[in-house]
Parts: C-alpha cells; sequence; structure tokens
C-alpha cells in the first residue's frame, strides 16, 4: 500500500507516527513516575534507547563522527539543550496534566519562527507576526499567570519550550554532513549520563515487573518516535508534513482522559484551539513564501 502513496503522503503517515509514540511515551513516563523516581527513569530508559539507537545508527550506516568543529560545537550545544529539556520537561510532566502541557508544547513553531526572525535574520511578515501574537494569547489562556493551577510546573513546561526553541535553532545550523541519527544518539546519551549523575543523589526504588514493562515501552516508543520523526524529514516536504505535528494534542486529549481522568478546562482548551490556528497558519504561510521566492 505506501508504495502507491507519493513522498508527501508517506511523510504524513510517519508524522502522525511520530506524535502518536511521542505521546504515548510520555504517557507511561507519566504512569511510572507515580512509584520510580524521576532520574531513576531517566536512567534506565536511556540506557535501553541509547543501545538502541546505536544498533540501528549502526545498521543504517549513519554512526559518524568525522565532522568539522563548528558542527562539533553545534552538537554538544544541542545535547547540552536536551539534557536541559529533559529536566525541566520531565518535571512538569509529572506535575502537569497530559493534555495542558503538549498544549504549552504546541507553542514550539510560533516560537521557532519568532526567534529565527530574531536571531537569525529570516523575513517574518506581518501576517505570521500577527499569528504569532495570537499564539501567545492562546498559550497564556492555557497557562493563566496568577491562576490556582500556576505553579512551578506551568513555568518548568514555559522553560522546556524556551529550550526547545533553543534546540531547534542550533540543529538548523547545522550541516548536512552531520547524520541525524547520530544527533540523535549523541543527545540520547547526554540524556543518560545527565539522567545517571541526578540519580546518584535519590534512593532507587525496586521496580515491579509492570513498571519494567512500562520502561521498556518508553524506550522502543522513543525509538519509533525518532525514527519517524528523521524519515519524515527525508520522505516528505516539511510544509506539507509540519501541520500533523498538532495530532500530538489530540493523542494527549484521548489518552489524559482515558489512563488519567484528566480534561482541560474550557479555557484551556479554547487556548489550545487558539495555538493550533495560529500555528498552523504559520506553517501555511511559510509554504506559500517558499513557493513565491
Amino acid at each position: 500500500m505506501t508504495d502507491r502513496m507519493n513522498p508527501n503522503q508517506k511523510g504524513a503517515l510517519l508524522m502522525l507516527g511520530s506524535m502518536a509514540f511521542f505521546t504515548f511515551n510520555d504517557t507511561l513516563v507519566k504512569l511510572v513516575g507515580a512509584t520510580v523516581p524521576l532520574w531513576q527513569i531517566v536512567t534506565i530508559r536511556g540506557i535501553m534507547a541509547s543501545l538502541l539507537l546505536l544498533v540501528l545508527a549502526r545498521a543504517m550506516g549513519a554512526l559518524r563522527f568525522n565532522f568539522g568543529r563548528r558542527d562539533w560545537a553545534l552538537v554538544l550545544a544541542r545535547c547540552a539543550t536536551e539534557m536541559a529539556v529533559t529536566y525541566f520537561f520531565l518535571s512538569a510532566l509529572l506535575q502537569m496534566p497530559l493534555a495542558n502541557i503538549t498544549a504549552v508544547l504546541q507553542m514550539l513553531p510560533l516560537t521557532v519562527t519568532l526567534c529565527a526572525a530574531l536571531f537569525l535574520g529570516e523575513t517574518v511578515g506581518w501576517r505570521r507576526s500577527l499569528a504569532i501574537a495570537l499564539g501567545f494569547v492562546g498559550m497564556l489562556l492555557i497557562v493563566r499567570p496568577g491562576g490556582a493551577d500556576f505553579g512551578p510546573a506551568t513555568i518548568y513546561a514555559l522553560i522546556a519550550v524556551a529550550l526547545l526553541t533553543m534546540r531547534d535553532l542550533v540543529t538548523r545550523q547545522m550541516s548536512p554532513a552531520v547524520p541525524s541519527l547520530t544527533v540523535t544518539f549523541l543527545s540520547a546519551f547526554a540524556v543518560l549520563l545527565f539522567g545517571l549523575g541526578l540519580g546518584l543523589g535519590e534512593s532507587w526504588q525496586p521496580v515491579g515487573g509492570r513498571e519494567w514493562l512500562w520502561l521498556c515501552g518508553t524506550a522502543v516508543l522513543i525509538l519509533l518516535a525518532y525514527l519517524c520523526a528523521v524519515m519524515t524529514i527525508r520522505v516528505g516536504d516539511v510544509s506539507a508534513v509540519a501541520p500533523l505535528r498538532y495530532t500530538g494534542l489530540v493523542w494527549a486529549l484521548l489518552l489524559g482522559w482515558v489512563v488519567f481522568g484528566e480534561f482541560p478546562s474550557g479555557l484551556t482548551l479554547l487556548g489550545a484551539g487558539l495555538v493550533v490556528a495560529a500555528g498552523l497558519f504559520t506553517l501555511l504561510r511559510e509554504r506559500q513564501v517558499a513557493e513565491n521566492t
């Protein structure tokens, strides 16, 4: 069946898979986090994910380290941001409803577009600027500063968005000579070392059979999510498949309701809708600008 699909259709299918795998992974981490300390989770998952990525990268001939100093500096910077993202995102994930934190993360395409204009000199017209402003209004409706639900976890989620933006901007500056799977493996290994270092200060708990099953599931899901994400970039046009990243919010709403009995308030849903609408418009506008140049 996939042989009959054009590249963008294949890319769309891979993007749908990537978003589903990432959200199911977050769900399992949140479940395990109820009984297992955070950095014990990160360490165990990191060992399994790093080994799986290492095997995959070697099998695909994508494990190469012979790139220049500038690319090495960018790769190391990306690893550093990945470690920081892990700290803030997972700390927020264990305390916030799944749909809420996922909704906050939908700001990423807007923040990347804004920062690319501010720091990389990319042109952003008034339409996309207005969409970015609308997206930030939606984000304020989600987090509601000063509200009863606004606390350290919400701040952690916002910091995670800022760090993810920095990570994506750094990744944009890498040359094509740097294999995506090498970058992914190094990032996963850096997070493993980071989790191991912080885990030394924790009292590790015995892990039961159910928790081991969930942890193995997180490692496999992360591998599948990264693999789909890499293949998406190589198969389809980014402008055509990127809007489907918002399906992650649909999965988060569904899993948050079914697994944790959580359902966002009306204001949160309104804010999420504004963020998604603004992001979709921004992606559509970027595609139109690219076609006209």
